[in-house]
């Protein structure tokens, strides 16, 4: 997204902007933002705040792994202090506000990891001192995480928060519009915390809630219809998955058959996707829709591989090779139709990815750059067109169901990019590609039909490289093992495997070994991550 598109998405809405010094919970913040209807951006803390595109009603510092007075501890632009809008520091932000105004920061006497009691002081006659914790009186429960504290406050500070251990738990600069809080609030141990956050948001720095989904699709089909102009022309690859068809949905709705999706099929898809995707997107979502089938060039390149990494890569390359001729292709039809050229590539990117991306993870930091089609934008020489790239996964759903999206699509659980292809674990067959398909497909359809599929994160059938004996029909058998796999998460980062009654379990072994060919014993993988991955 250029800087022109990103300026244009934060004149709509009052923004807060959070400053990441690298905490685990920054990305709690920015969603307990959303969740009160208010927009915001995340940033890393070293953002220089004479070169923001945007202008914020308030600024959140979060939390970090550092001490403020190491060498190469990290520190804000000291222009955060003079923009004249509120400022609220969370534990590391309390004490960075503290270091920038001549307080004093010492580790504590024991280092403090989990629930306290946090006293509410409210000053008589200082209606803006006691806004923070507007609603709230006397003791609440509060999650602390630190090894540091303050030991003295800054002149001008008065204490709104105290513990038996923190003294200056919570510190306000009334002249300045400084809030300081030793304690995480984003996080659900504070039970008070979403309430302290809507007051610093909502109250404090006097955010209008108009961030909705509702809103969202408005303003961004017209953002997008002023981005690609009358004549425009946007290709963007689909896979069935929900964030590329709700990106795919809202195009169309801005732009109509100037979109063109590209469907390729690789041949390491599930049981008739390229069927399912078609009829929805193009039948029933109405959206120009191009199915391009490579089954067999991918397969022929997967012949004897076995390693998983050079199976991403060859599926990864392939599919760049297959797309690009297609919208070569795209681009001078519409070229010879008198259209106009394709300018641009939509993209399905999540503002999760930008997170990654951007999150300040230390100085010697490796910087990911997200693209779901990955060498795309610099080989095409195409601007990049992100209508959600400024929403959460769970915004995207709600998104979705909106733009009349089928549930089931909405809910469908990630499925990554080369297919059931790392889920063979050896080389990749069209005879292992049919075992795998038809395991899955049985798996996930007795999942629903328990009642289960919402309750899981992720599940699927992956195919191991053995083979078991067996006895099916008194003759002995020696065939293939399939395991099963489903994890609970909510970030995808760590994931416990799903407790299965029992019975599901026997219903899905049973219907696999005697309906799937080739099967005759099934596993479940009980492994957490870490240490195991979620793929295999």
């Amino acid at each position: 997204m250029d800087q022109e598109q990103v300026t244009q998405v934060h004149s709509l809405y009052d923004t807060i902007l959070i400053l990441d010094f690298g905490s685990q919970y920054s990305h709690l913040i920015a969603r307990r933002v959303r969740e009160f209807g208010v927009y915001c951006e995340m940033l890393p803390c070293t953002q220089k705040i004479n070169e923001l595109n945007l202008n914020p009603k308030g600024i959140i510092l979060s939390g970090s792994p550092y001490s403020v007075y190491d060498k190469d501890a990290p520190h804000v632009d000291p222009m955060v202090f003079n923009l004249g809008v509120p400022v609220l520091g969370i534990c590391y932000g309390l004490q960075e506000i503290s270091w920038n105004f001549g307080g004093s920061i010492a580790p504590c006497n024991h280092r403090e990891y989990g629930h306290a009691m946090l006293n509410i002081i409210k000053h008589q006659n200082h209606p803006f001192a006691n806004k923070l914790f507007d609603g709230l009186e006397g003791d609440i429960q509060v999650w602390m995480s630190h090894g540091d504290q303050l030991d003295r406050a800054p002149d001008g500070f008065k204490v709104i928060g105290c513990t038996q251990t923190s003294p200056f738990a919570a510190i306000i600069n009334e002249e300045k519009y400084l809030f300081g809080i030793q304690f995480h609030p984003e996080v659900t141990h504070t039970p008070r915390g979403k309430d302290i956050l809507k007051n610093f948001v909502a109250s404090v720095c006097e955010c209008q809630t108009n961030w909705t989904m509702e809103s969202f699709i408005d303003k961004e089909i017209g953002r997008i219809r002023q981005i690609v102009g009358p004549n425009g022309q946007v290709v963007g690859a689909v896979s069935g998955g929900v964030d590329s068809t709700v990106a795919a949905k809202l195009m169309k709705e801005a732009i109509g058959d100037r979109f063109h999706a590209v469907l390729v099929d690789n041949g390491v898809m599930r049981l008739n996707e390229c069927q399912t995707v078609k009829k929805l997107l193009g039948d029933h979502l109405g959206i120009n829709l191009k199915v391009v089938d490579a089954s067999d060039k991918f397969l022929d390149r997967l012949k004897g591989v076995t390693d998983p990494e050079k199976k991403r890569k060859i599926i990864g390359n392939t599919f760049i090779e297959v797309f690009e001729s297609e919208a070569a292709k795209i681009d001078l039809e519409t070229k010879e139709s008198g259209h106009g050229n394709i300018e641009y590539l939509l993209q399905g990117t999540l503002y999760p990815d930008v997170i990654e991306s951007i999150s300040f993870k230390g100085p010697s930091a490796t910087i990911k750059t997200h693209h779901n089609v990955g060498g795309l934008t610099k080989n095409m020489k195409l601007k990049l067109i992100e209508p959600l790239r400024e929403l959460f996964k769970d915004e995207v759903r709600e998104l979705g169901k909106i733009l009349s999206i089928d549930e089931d699509l909405v809910w469908r659980h990630p499925f990554p990019g080369p297919g059931i292809a790392i889920r063979i674990l050896g080389e990749v067959t069209p005879s292992q590609v049919a075992i795998v398909r038809a395991a899955d497909h049985i798996y996930i359809e007795e999942i629903k039909k328990a009642g289960l599929y919402r309750k899981i994160s992720q599940a699927y059938a992956a195919l191991l490289p053995v083979k078991a004996v067996g006895v099916m029909g008194d003759k002995r058998t020696y065939e293939q093992v399939i395991a099963l796999r489903a994890v609970e998460t909510t970030d995808f980062m760590t994931a416990d495997w799903f407790p299965f009654p029992y019975d599901v379990l026997k219903r899905i072994s049973n219907r696999i070994i005697n309906e799937v060919k080739g099967v005759n014993r099934v596993v479940y993988d009980v492994s957490s991550k870490p240490p195991a991955t979620i793929e295999w």
